[in-house]
């Protein structure tokens, strides 16, 4: 439900102008198609003043500004592309006797933030500003509520709109208003298409599986639950799609990758949306050495087809995305980082090693879960250049195949970059019995009260014993890697709506102070 609240001033005198435009019998929402011929970029990037006649176009767009001078004025239109000025002439637009549309409708009627189509001629000003020249002006859509748009006195800045809660929240303003925005999710779109277009040039099938699950599988996760009515049953919201994309693998798929929307009813934070997107990809006939050669081509070409270069800015590290990428055992990395060897200890060695330490344990947590938490504490945040952790202790890996030399260790990679995991890849576990165990002992660690472990799933089970081909698998959190190719240091810059705290409803006497003066928006 929309939050209901006082209008200001300028809102009620906005919907006295829409008001005064359908007495005049101007639409101010028409439905008709308006013609559009011409974008801001690709008019500027064409003009050429010797062109005779001049180039005649149409563009549409938002008012972000305008300057009115008597009988001429100017306007600054933003469309999908970027800005361009308008040249608006009293006498250009409105010939003869009729002077409403400049007068009435233009000086008067209008507002900035307004939509409008204008057709005319392109020109460059005495300026030197490649511009339109408008012969006719069209309403397209009237806004009633005012933009923030930045204003100076006395060399401060009012109505920025800056506030990241806001910013998230009214995320369409957020792009109208601050330039560099659309930008991000721009890249975004395209590194979807690349990773996309890596994988298709493979021949690997991009395929989709259930979002509402009866067993959440795959990771460990705490999963949301929904309940489906026809069914009487309760359904899990998707955690991952391992397990189904490894199904697809047992029917005879050779490559299948999926693009998914996964759901873990987890905190919040910089790193971490409870709604997020990952990337899954299975390949029969391959292991985790093959996957890591893949994995860093991969990001080379998506890195160079989305910045143009390898490297990109994160804060105060450049990250460099160029392969091949160094690869440390996990055992080495917390030897390294801690001088503790992790090879052959107990539950209770390592427990004892964590509260020694200062790292905060739980008593439901087991080798794994206590193994994870000394290298997230210890570890994780060295690593800023793109490096592979491999070769996990088998605790921490029920879903992965044992290392082929070390029965203790299984065939993983996580990929670290910045600081922070982004990707995770197995040899994957194909036999049916040791998996079945695996999903017995993760069991074990649900009655002792870790609600992240896994659920058996028999019918995954059930497909391995029709057998399955060495495989190996790769997740990939598009969201951080977004992050990192746009320079971004939290989650929420790079998501369009991120999850937010509902929104409290404003008291009279906060709408009062918002509407003081110029209404700030972010204030509301």
């Amino acid at each position: 439900m929309a939050i209901q609240q006082e209008l200001s001033e300028q809102e009620i005198g906005r919907r006295q102008s829409m008001q005064a435009l359908r007495d005049m019998g101007i639409e101010p929402y028409p439905a008709a198609e308006y013609p559009v011929t011409g974008y801001s970029v690709e008019i500027k990037e064409n003009f050429d003043d010797n062109l005779t006649p001049p180039r005649e176009v149409s563009v549409a767009g938002r008012i972000m500004s305008r300057r009115i001078m008597g009988k001429a004025s100017f306007v600054e239109l933003q469309d999908s592309e970027g800005r361009i000025q308008v040249y608006i002439s009293r006498d250009d637009l409105c010939p003869g006797e009729n002077k409403d549309m400049y007068n009435v409708v233009f000086k008067k009627l209008l507002d900035i933030g307004d939509f409008i189509g204008v057709k005319g001629y392109v020109f460059r000003t005495q300026k030197g500003e490649i511009s339109v020249h408008a012969s006719e002006l069209t309403v397209l859509g009237k806004s009633l509520r005012p933009l923030p748009i930045v204003k100076m006195k006395d060399g401060k800045a009012y109505d920025a709109f800056t506030d990241p809660e806001q910013r998230y929240r009214r995320r369409y303003v957020d792009l109208v208003v601050n330039p560099g925005v659309k930008e991000i999710f721009l890249k975004r779109t395209r590194m979807f298409n690349s990773m996309r277009d890596f994988f298709n040039a493979h021949g690997y099938v991009e395929v989709d599986t259930p979002i509402l699950q009866s067993i959440p599988g795959g990771a460990s996760a705490r999963p949301f639950i929904t309940h489906h009515n026809s069914l009487d049953i309760d359904l899990y919201m998707r955690i991952a799609d391992e397990l189904y994309l490894k199904r697809l693998i047992v029917g005879g798929f050779e490559g299948v990758y999926e693009f998914s929307r996964n759901f873990r009813n987890e905190g919040m934070d910089r790193t971490h949306n409870p709604e997020f997107t990952a990337m899954e990809i299975y390949v029969a006939y391959k292991d985790y050495n093959w996957m890591m050669d893949f994995t860093e081509r991969m990001l080379e070409k998506i890195a160079i087809d989305v910045n143009g270069s390898t490297e990109v800015q994160v804060g105060d590290n450049v990250i460099n995305f160029k392969a091949p990428y160094p690869r440390v055992t996990m055992t080495q990395a917390i030897l390294d980082a801690t001088g503790f060897d992790i090879t052959g200890k107990t539950e209770e060695e390592l427990r004892a090693f964590c509260k020694a330490n200062g790292i905060e344990v739980e008593d439901s947590m087991g080798k794994g879960k206590l193994i994870d938490e000394i290298f997230g504490e210890k570890c994780e945040g060295n690593f800023i250049q793109p490096t592979f952790i491999i070769d996990y202790p088998i605790e921490m890996s029920p879903l992965t195949k044992r290392h082929r030399h070390n029965p203790e260790l299984t065939e993983r990679f996580e990929l670290m970059v910045n600081g922070k995991e982004l990707a995770n890849a197995y040899s994957e576990l194909n036999d049916p019995i040791d998996q079945y165990e695996r999903f017995v002992e993760q069991m074990k660690l649900s009655d002792k009260g870790d609600d992240e472990a896994m659920i058996i799933d028999h019918d995954f089970i059930r497909a391995l014993e029709y057998g399955m081909p060495p495989t190996s698998g790769l997740g990939v959190g598009m969201d951080r890697l977004a992050m990192l190719l746009t320079g971004q240091t939290t989650i929420q810059e790079v998501l369009l709506f991120p999850q937010m705290r509902p929104e409290k409803k404003q008291t009279k006497a906060e709408g009062d102070e918002a509407a003081a003066g110029d209404e700030n928006p972010a204030q509301v």
